[in-house]
């Protein structure tokens, strides 16, 4: 099977720029670096930013000043972690320049608040964005979208109504994220494959179910009858062997902390097993063995790859929770501590926890699964949302999982059919609809702990999945998922117009021919919507 997207976004290059670093309470310029350098979400908690120093065109300025998709100072704040790219912080910053109004250069520039004779026409401020997010209005702010639903049709449904690129079955929706109507819609309440766009549901469905702040544990313990030392599987796909954990959760600082405890109880010498008991099911996603995610089981270290790659498609080690014990038990011998051939066990309720590693708050895990359509925290998100509300961790316990989520959201899942997390599943069904009151949900200011969502969709010509499209026209000014399998092409996320307005749009594409003239037809549709 091809999956386009999920190739390593890295691979973008100079394409790929990183958001700036606001230093001052006021609003700075936002352009493309001399150098881009590509951000890796992986190291979640490395602070590298990179400033960005030339202005490109206005579209780029734009694109910073709404890149926060309108978050309100008060509620970025509560929002949680801000992620180690800078994208976030950088919201945050702009988010408290609400008194901050003017064109390209914030009302700072040469000539005070107004521009020169061709210069680039002004971009829409972060403040009057912001406001308009909320419902309100100010002098000079952002208004709702314009109510001319026809007009609208008029532009997208040449684009996408044309079966020559975009295949047999279309669905399609807009709506203004300010008020969540509806602008637009074609069979939008159609159930079409998704593909990746699932991800946007699990989400939803894992930050409501578990907070934003809530980390992946991975553990050990002591059997004090038998002596056994328990590798025991917290869920977390990000746990990394590597030397630099940038932030992640460390099976050297695991191993480093075990053999402190061990040695405090006069013990050198231990039988090692891992227990995987978290999730249940069979840990082979429907696809088969496949190179865009590991086994899912609840331990595996840097997702089972077995080269140096953090995204996209990679050769997986056959048994995750086997080579990640393996390898812990390397890491225990480097401290004294010599282990058994570990073999899978469970640990019981006697067991005293000796030591504890934690991933990176929720909310920075779904900005990495988004921003990199990262399958394996997609499924195992799943499946934590499973076990936070009952359900059996397996693939179906977490399709009903998300489902009972969103419904209980009170979101349209009417139609809509969960049977993984990641959607690499054919058989997922997802409307647009449902897609776009998803996106609406995550942009309600009365609920910060969704801003993730929204922040971790991949901007236009900049980041993830997206870096390497748009290169002119709508850069910086989409954000939003991306979703590829054979035969299927979507598009699911966020645009800003040249007068403010932030949009919500869906747009699905079943029985695809060509994959890169339907990608193409999408993006023109979202770059439509831009300008």
């Amino acid at each position: 099977m091809t999956v386009p997207e999920l190739r390593p976004w890295r691979t973008a290059g100079p394409r790929v720029a990183r958001a700036a670093r606001a230093v001052r309470p006021r609003l700075t310029r936002f352009a493309r670096t001399a150098e881009p350098r590509v951000t890796r979400f992986a190291r979640a908690a490395a602070p590298q930013l990179a400033r960005i120093t030339r202005p490109k065109t206005w579209q780029y300025t734009a694109g910073a000043a709404t890149a926060g998709l309108a978050l309100a100072a008060g509620v970025v704040t509560a929002a949680g972690p801000w992620d180690s790219t800078g994208q976030r912080t950088a919201e945050r910053d702009r988010a408290v320049a609400l008194d901050r109004t003017g064109g390209t250069d914030h009302g700072h520039g040469p000539g005070g608040s107004g521009t020169a004779p061709g210069s680039p026409r002004p971009a829409p401020s972060a403040g009057p964005v912001l406001t308009g997010l909320g419902g309100t209005t100010t002098p000079g702010g952002v208004k709702a979208a314009p109510a001319d639903r026809a007009a609208l049709a008029d532009l997208l449904d040449p684009l996408l109504k044309d079966a020559s690129a975009l295949g047999g079955r279309r669905a399609a929706a807009v709506v203004d994220l300010t008020t969540g109507k509806r602008l637009y819609g074609l069979d939008s309440g159609a159930a079409l494959t998704p593909a990746s766009t699932t991800k946007i549901a699990t989400a939803v469905a894992a930050l409501t179910a578990l907070g934003p702040d809530h980390r992946l544990t991975t553990r050990t313990a002591l059997e004090a009858d038998t002596g056994e030392l328990v590798l025991v599987g917290g869920g977390d796909p990000t746990l990394t062997a590597h030397e630099d954990a940038h932030g992640l959760a460390g099976l050297r600082t695991l191993a480093e902390k075990t053999a402190t405890a061990l040695k405090k109880r006069g013990v050198r010498k231990v039988t090692l097993s891992y227990d995987t008991t978290l999730y249940a099911g069979t840990d082979l996603h429907p696809i088969g063995v496949n190179e865009n995610l590991a086994r899912v089981t609840a331990l595996m270290a840097d997702e089972g790859r077995t080269d140096d790659s953090t995204s996209g498609p990679a050769p997986r080690v056959a048994d995750p929770a086997d080579a990640a014990a393996r390898a812990f038990a390397g890491f225990l011998k480097q401290h004294g501590i010599t282990a058994s051939p570990p073999g899978p066990s469970k640990a019981t309720g006697r067991a005293a926890t000796l030591a504890t590693v934690s991933s990176p708050p929720l909310s920075a895990l779904v900005e990495r699964m988004l921003t990199n359509s990262d399958n394996d925290l997609a499924e195992a998100l799943a499946r934590h949302t499973a076990v936070a509300t009952g359900k059996r961790a397996d693939f179906a316990g977490a399709g009903a999982a998300i489902t009972a989520r969103l419904k209980q959201l009170g979101l349209p899942v009417d139609g809509a059919r969960f049977h993984d997390g990641s959607g690499l599943d054919r058989t997922d069904l997802i409307t647009p609809d449902l897609l776009t009151a998803l996106l609406t949900e995550a942009a309600d200011p009365s609920r910060p702990q969704l801003r993730a969502v929204l922040t971790g969709l991949p901007v236009a010509h900049f980041t993830g999945t997206l870096a390497g499209r748009y290169t002119d026209g709508a850069a910086g000014l989409v954000r939003a998922k991306t979703g590829t399998l054979t035969g299927v092409n979507t598009l699911a996320g966020t645009v800003t117009t040249p007068d403010g307005h932030l949009l919500g749009f869906a747009f699905l594409a079943n029985d695809t021919t060509d994959p890169w003239a339907a990608q193409s037809a999408l993006d023109r549709a979202a770059t439509t919507l831009a300008s």
